[in-house]
Order: structure tokens, then C-alpha cells, then sequence
């Protein structure tokens, strides 16, 4: 029988799976620019204390000048990883989050590198179908020559992948006993009374241990040292 195709965090076809993912894995995930309007924004929408939305208290005090929401610096993660990484994968959900650092302020105009490294992978033992992928996040401010200047975001969490579908062999025999089933079937007598279409014993009951939480997979390794510029790290 033919897997449907998976897809991607972003509805399209997947071209990226669960066995694509390997431990020591380094993904680029771009470069992203701090926009002064919307990090003010979202402060005063989600975060509105004085050092994110008041110029003044902020230039008096030891920050020196308006710094990020740490909840904004992590959204830009978040939307360079989809674009980047779940837009091409056969993304499913995120069992959550083990850390989430915020190692330096960030202000208007920074740009900051993003990337993600594959720490480990495994099938998932509550989700058939599925594998369970551990990754840490970083974001690093780059300087005048593009070279990073200092980590501004760390994050280590787990994320869910479709493996890749495997397509029907007809060379062999099994797959092609079940195709050959059907119109022998057909021609069944009684074939075409109410309910002889019906399984014999009715659907099989979902297992409710089934939906306990996963185990989470031990991180394997340690992330790839960044050197040189973050463009030396892109993924093709």
C-alpha cells in the first residue's frame, strides 16, 4: 500500500524527513534584522515592561536604551526555522520545549544569525510513523564584517517527523496478492448484501496508553562550533 504523501510545516509537499535529519546536522536558518517598530510593538501588545516601551526609563538605566522582548527574539527564531527548515520537512508537532536562554540583550537593528544543530534521533515510541528529533536553536549578533559577535538566544527542544513513505514494490508477491484480492472479492456471493463490506471483527480500539507523552530522546553530542561567517554553515 502507497504512504500518502507527507507535508511540510506549511501545507506543501515534504521534501525532507525524519531519516534527512542525522545527529550533527547543521542547518542555516538565515540571518534575520531586528525591526525597531515591531519589537516595540509586540512589547506593548505581549511584554510591556519599561525597558522594552519606554525610551526614556530605558536610556537612563544601566540598559542603556530600549532592549527586545525575549518572547519577540525568540519569535524570530521560530519564523526563521519555519521558513527555513519545517517549510521543506514533514513537520508534525513539537512535544515542547528543555531550555530556552536568553544570553544578551537585543536591540533595534541588530542582525542575528539563525541555526539550528541536530543533536539525535530516534522513532518515536508513542507515534508510529513518526521520529523524534532533538535540536538546539541558536542566534548570534553578527558585526560590521558579518562575523559573529556574540550568542544572543540558546534553545534545546524536540520536534516530530513524518519518516519518509515508502512507495509499493510491485514486484512483490504480498503487494501483489492485494491487489489481485479486490475483484476476486467482488464476485464474492453475498458480496453485494448490506454489511458484507464490514470488517469481521469492527475497527480495533485505539489503545489510550498510546497517547501518553513520549520519552524524551537524550541529546547525543554537542552543536557544531560556528567559524567564519554564518554563510559557511548553510544547509543545501
Amino acid at each position: 500500500m502507497t504512504t500518502p504523501d507527507a507535508r511540510s510545516g506549511t501545507g506543501r509537499p515534504a521534501e525532507l524527513f525524519f531519516e534527512d535529519l542525522v545527529p550533527g546536522l547543521t542547518v542555516d536558518l538565515g540571518v534575520v534584522t531586528v525591526d525597531a517598530d515591531e519589537m516595540v510593538a509586540f512589547a506593548r501588545r505581549f511584554d510591556p515592561q519599561w525597558y522594552h516601551v519606554d525610551p526614556d526609563l530605558a536610556a537612563a538605566s544601566r540598559h542603556g536604551g530600549l532592549i527586545a522582548s525575549g518572547f519577540y527574539t525568540v519569535s524570530l527564531f521560530m519564523r526563521a526555522y519555519v521558513d527555513h527548515l519545517l517549510s521543506r520537512a514533514a513537520a508534525d508537532a513539537s512535544p515542547g520545549l528543555e531550555e530556552l536562554r536568553w544570553l544578551a540583550p537585543v536591540r533595534a537593528g541588530d542582525r542575528l544569525a539563525v541555526r539550528v544543530d541536530v543533536m539525535g534521533a530516534r522513532p518515536s515510541t508513542a507515534r508510529p510513523g513518526l521520529g523524534t528529533v532533538s535540536l538546539t536553536g541558536t542566534m548570534l549578533r553578527l558585526g560590521p564584517d558579518d562575523r559573529p559577535e556574540q550568542e544572543v538566544l540558546r534553545t534545546r527542544f524536540r520536534g516530530w517527523f513524518a519518516v519518509r513513505p515508502v512507495e509499493a514494490d510491485p514486484a512483490d508477491p504480498a503487494d501483489a496478492e492485494a491487489v489481485e484480492a479486490a475483484p476476486a472479492d467482488a464476485d464474492r456471493p453475498g458480496a453485494d448484501r448490506p454489511g458484507a463490506d464490514r470488517p469481521a471483527d469492527g475497527p480495533i480500539a485505539a489503545d489510550p496508553s498510546a497517547a501518553a507523552q513520549p520519552t524524551a530522546a537524550p541529546s547525543e553530542g554537542e552543536p557544531t562550533e560556528i567559524s567564519g561567517s554564518a554563510e559557511a554553515h548553510r544547509h543545501h
